[in-house]
């Protein structure tokens, strides 16, 4: 598969830039995608993102080197902003041109976003093959734009083929991968950790790494109400971007004794995400693509409600909704009233879970991430069959 070192007969590991990031929603992938490749191939990684939050986290925590470029964003509306990015692409262009001469990869991931775009034109100049992939079923700017410049472009949903009808590159569904431990969950271990009852149904809430104020509002308006059906598990979101955390917890401490002891609010829920998926008979937030394709692969009935203004998170939950495997409030109808509404209906009825559940199943590509190390190590080996 890979060529001889000159030391010895052993094949030497397979190179890889990981490019992409901007948000959790490009990041997770690739975290998924690399664990993946360690199982299959003796490797070594490299993550060129643009800043060292999210995609510099990431690539610290799988203990691989990360390098920061320059990145302008993509916008289909007019900005001045857009003049100063312009100038921010070519520099990152180069800046990648250095690092791929340097690091010498024999593919590039890219998980898209306007941080990849750089990367992937700098290993197109230096005809280094490359992948990309878009999570979402909106296909996206930066998605279209490296297109003109990878070698495979790879879909998490077959309705967005159309999109990329005009290509001339590779097109394959995979599917969007989503970590290992969220498919190894353990209802028992989420009881025992939160000190849950476990004679109720459990809800989690989440509105992604930030929160979501308006999901977080809703909550905070029903808390008596939801906690006279379920226990609660509920990821708001961290104090440094919002006070969500302090206001939800002193309202938990005003709630009679048996109903503050359902409650659970969390900034942020970490490696436990795939016990909590495990125990959950419901799901209420954001409809990111990293969520969809959990909620997929886990199988959890949802009450989504898409970012406002965000199209693909809107074709993300269409994507479950058409299938039966979850409601859909857009934003501007999202009450108290009408959260509690659905979500009351979905616990007082195990059977419409059960069809939930499998409706989920069902619109899931579970090895996803496998696929996509498929047609990585195919770009070096030849075309996958």
């Amino acid at each position: 598969m890979l060529s001889e070192s000159t030391t010895g007969n052993a094949p030497r590991p397979f190179r890889v830039v990981v490019a992409g990031g901007g948000s959790g929603g490009h990041v997770t992938p690739a975290v998924a995608v690399i664990e993946a490749l360690r199982c299959r191939v003796e490797l070594q990684a490299l993550w060129i993102g643009a800043k060292a939050d999210y995609e510099g986290a990431a690539a610290k925590e799988l203990g691989i080197e990360f390098r920061a470029v320059r990145a302008g964003k993509l916008r289909r509306y007019p900005s001045f902003a857009t003049l100063g990015d312009s100038f921010r692409i070519p520099a990152g262009v180069v800046q990648a041109l250095r690092i791929l001469r340097t690091f010498r990869p024999d593919a590039i991931f890219s998980t898209g976003g306007f941080v990849s775009v750089p990367t992937v034109i700098a290993g197109a100049l230096l005809r280094i093959p490359s992948l990309t992939h878009e999570q979402t079923a909106h296909i996206g700017l930066a998605t279209r734009i490296n297109a003109r410049f990878c070698n495979v472009v790879a879909l998490s949903y077959e309705s967005s083929r159309h999109a990329l009808r005009t290509t001339a590159r590779r097109v394959v569904v995979t599917g969007n991968p989503v970590r290992r431990f969220v498919t190894e969950g353990d209802a028992g271990r989420a009881l025992a950790r939160f000190q849950l009852d476990g004679g109720l149904p459990l809800v989690y809430v989440t509105g992604g790494a930030q929160g979501a104020r308006s999901i977080n509002a809703a909550i905070l308006g029903v808390l008596p109400d939801l906690l006279a059906h379920a226990e609660v598990i509920h990821q708001c979101g961290p104090r440094s971007v919002h006070d969500d955390f302090d206001r939800l917890r002193s309202a938990a401490s005003e709630l009679p004794p048996p109903l503050r002891e359902r409650y659970h609010v969390r900034e942020r829920v970490g490696r436990e995400l795939g016990d909590v998926y495990a125990a959950a008979s419901l799901v209420i937030g954001r409809a990111g693509a990293g969520t969809v394709a959990e909620l997929s692969t886990v199988g959890v009935p949802s009450i989504l409600i898409p970012l406002p203004g965000a199209k693909e998170q809107r074709q993300n939950a269409l994507h479950l909704v058409e299938a039966g495997a979850a409601y859909m409030i857009e934003q501007r109808d999202l009450s108290p009233e009408a959260l509690l509404s659905i979500a009351r209906q979905l616990l007082e009825n195990p059977e419409e879970q059960s069809r939930m559940r499998h409706a989920a199943s069902m619109r899931t590509h579970r090895d996803a991430a496998a696929r996509l190390v498929d047609e990585l190590l195919a770009l070096v080996d030849g075309p996958v069959s």
